[in-house]
């Protein structure tokens, strides 16, 4: 975890040592595999076959959905969002940055504030 004391700040007197070089690639290797290792698990895990419990089979992917399904009837409103984004259908955030003369935004916040 990041904080003051392990920050590394630019400049010749603030070099890694090749050691330490060393062991944040091999640290960060390794967290890559884990992370590998969890997706191909998960990748398994949805592609296996479960009991529908009709006597049936469905994939775990399809009972997750299924369940995220009843939830989103039930009202939660996060199982709602999480099939939403997963079908696609999720809002498009868009910021805008531009170099605008505060006068303009002033006059901007003006006439938003007057329209409420």
């Amino acid at each position: 975890m990041a904080n003051v004391e392990n920050l590394v700040l630019g400049g010749e007197a603030h070099k890694l040592t090749v050691q330490e070089q060393s062991n944040g690639g091999k640290a960060s290797a390794e967290a890559r595999r884990k992370k590998r290792d969890l997706r191909a698990a998960l990748e398994v895990l949805l592609e296996r076959e479960v009991s529908d419990g009709s006597g049936g089979t469905i994939t775990g992917a399809q009972a997750l959905t299924a369940r995220l399904y009843k939830e989103a009837l039930k009202g939660n409103v996060k199982a709602f969002e999480v099939l939403r984004d997963t079908v696609g259908q999720k809002p498009v955030e868009k910021v805008i940055v531009a170099d605008v003369e505060p006068g303009i935004i002033e006059e901007v916040e003006r006439a938003v504030l007057d329209n409420d």
